[in-house]
Order: C-alpha cells, then sequence, then structure tokens
C-alpha cells in the first residue's frame, strides 16, 4: 500500500473497530519484543502526512480505560492494514504489530 493510501486505511479500520480488543507489539533488533499492551480497547489510528507519524490510540472512552494510551512511530516506511491489524514499520526496521481480537 502506498504512502498517500496510510491516511484513509487508517481511517476506515477506526471507523470498524473502534473499541474491539488489541495487543499492541514491538519487535526491535536491538531489545527483542515487547509487549505495550495487551488486550485493551482500540481507540484510533491514524497518519499525520504533515509530521509523518502514524498514531495508534488505546483505550480513553470509557470509565474502565478512561486514559488514552498512544503509541507513535514517527516517519514509517511501511504500514499494512487488514482485518487482524496493523503493521508498521520505523526506518531502523523496528516493527509495530497491533493484533485485534
Amino acid at each position: 500500500m502506498g504512502k498517500e493510501q496510510w491516511e484513509s486505511r487508517l481511517a476506515e479500520l477506526t471507523k470498524a473497530r473502534e473499541g474491539a480488543l488489541v495487543t499492541v507489539e514491538v519487535l526491535d533488533s536491538e531489545y527483542g519484543a515487547n509487549e505495550e499492551v495487551e488486550r485493551l480497547p482500540f481507540s484510533a489510528a491514524a497518519y499525520d502526512p504533515r509530521d509523518d507519524v502514524v498514531i495508534i490510540s488505546i483505550g480513553g472512552k470509557s470509565p474502565g480505560y478512561p486514559v488514552v494510551l498512544r503509541h507513535m512511530v514517527w516517519h514509517p516506511t511501511e504500514v499494512d492494514v487488514d482485518e487482524k491489524g496493523v503493521k508498521v514499520v520505523e526506518p531502523d526496521g523496528t516493527t509495530t504489530l497491533v493484533a485485534f481480537y
């Protein structure tokens, strides 16, 4: 998927999956696999072309999860979106995986 499609595809995903439970995992060549979030409600995913950043938002929309967690990937080189989740790759190869349940 080309960079020009990232914004619209992430907006579509947000509409379709808002509130679904997600796990966010970061795969880093130096530190290995690190789980940031496990089975918390998905709030939104967006691409800001002006700042060249993908923003994944978790929680923040219910009394059970009042605080929003934002995971940001600056200057992504690859963004893949499907019904199972999102994969975002940074310039150094670090990969963020957002998996829906």
